[in-house]
């Protein structure tokens, strides 16, 4: 976003300029050079078998339309349902997004289908930067709300400024309470960015956890990866001082957006690779495997994915499987709904 990193690169040239070239090599038919030697590539059918093809029906979004987009870009979508958990909420769904660039500001949109069509929700941005007493900061972004269903809470994982992700609560979906800082650089040692978290519920009984967060991590090499903690409570967390996935375990120069799903016994984190494209990882149940299963999704040659699809999020209605996800380029991206073939 907004700050230089020690070696005087800031985040967004780092990410974009990756991401570019890559894309437009593979646009032309050709293959982009990884960061460092590329591992070998696992059967086809690795990938293949991970997840469901996706496939894109819509933007979720008129965003020319749009009351709040002060940067004319959006990203990081998140949706959760609403049925059986909130009474008085304005749709069965509830999808939560955010501007890239400050002000930044936590979104929110509202419709009764995954496919939409989504309003706008009328009191955006539902999160700003500034939120007196706790903080001031150049930028909110990257929101990420899961159910909490020992709380019967809905709760906002989002960052402000890049160092630090926060925790806010809420009944309804709509009107939070700040409840405080659950990740910074200085909770991981040797970092200098730790953003663009996501917190699930999963069991790891052997570290007395009930939640999980993978989040994004930067260091001193400046190349991007996934960093992952774990906790009994989803406020306190513990964190691993090594990465989950190295941006060199899969040969692309940096790592984002991840994402934990669990399919078929299996379980993965699904995260967006500076060649554009979004990859699996399978971590196993307990998080003790590191099983790299390649290209998961593609993005399409033309807009609104242009080259990069990215921060996937997957969700379901009725049996048909969704996944939403940030289209484009990273300054000019907007949030596409695919659909599981």
């Amino acid at each position: 976003m907004s700050e230089p990193n020690p070696r005087g690169i800031d985040r967004r040239t780092a990410l974009l300029g990756a991401g570019t070239l890559a894309a437009g090599a593979l646009i032309a038919g050709g293959a982009a050079a990884p960061a460092t030697a590329a591992p070998a590539a696992p059967p086809a059918s690795a990938a293949a078998n991970a997840l469901p093809a996706y496939r894109f029906v819509r933007e979720a979004l008129d965003t020319a339309n749009l009351a709040y987009n002060p940067t004319g870009e959006l990203i990081f979508p998140c949706l959760r349902g609403t049925v059986g958990r909130l009474s008085d909420a304005p749709g069965r769904y509830l999808l939560y997004y955010a501007p890239h660039d400050a002000p930044g500001g936590i979104c929110l949109a509202y419709a009764d289908s995954p496919e939409g069509p989504f309003t706008e929700h009328p009191g955006n941005p539902i999160v700003s930067r500034n939120w007196s007493p706790h903080y001031s900061v150049s930028h909110v972004s990257s929101p990420h709300v899961m159910w909490n269903t020992r709380h019967r809470e809905m709760w906002l994982y989002f960052h402000g400024e890049n160092t630090t992700t926060r925790l806010a609560r809420s009944r309804n979906g709509i009107d939070f309470t700040y409840h405080g800082v659950v990740l910074n650089t200085a909770m991981v040692p040797g970092t200098t960015e730790a953003s663009y978290a996501r917190v699930f519920e999963h069991r790891l009984a052997d570290r007395g956890a009930d939640y999980v967060m993978v989040f994004m991590r930067n260091g001193t090499n400046n190349h991007r990866d996934i960093g992952w903690g774990w906790s009994a409570d989803g406020i306190t967390f513990d964190f691993a001082r090594e990465p989950l996935v190295r941006h060199s375990d899969v040969g692309v120069a940096n790592l984002s957006g991840p994402h934990l799903v669990a399919r078929g016994g299996r379980t993965l984190v699904v995260y967006h690779t500076s060649a554009g494209d979004i990859r699996a990882t399978e971590v196993g149940a307990d998080f003790s495997r590191r099983d790299h299963l390649g290209v998961v999704h593609t993005p399409m040659a033309g807009p609104p994915d242009s080259g990069r699809s990215a921060a996937p999020s997957f969700g379901s209605d009725r049996g048909v499987q969704y996944m939403f996800y940030e289209a484009g380029h990273r300054l000019g991206a907007t949030i596409a709904i695919a659909r599981a073939d």
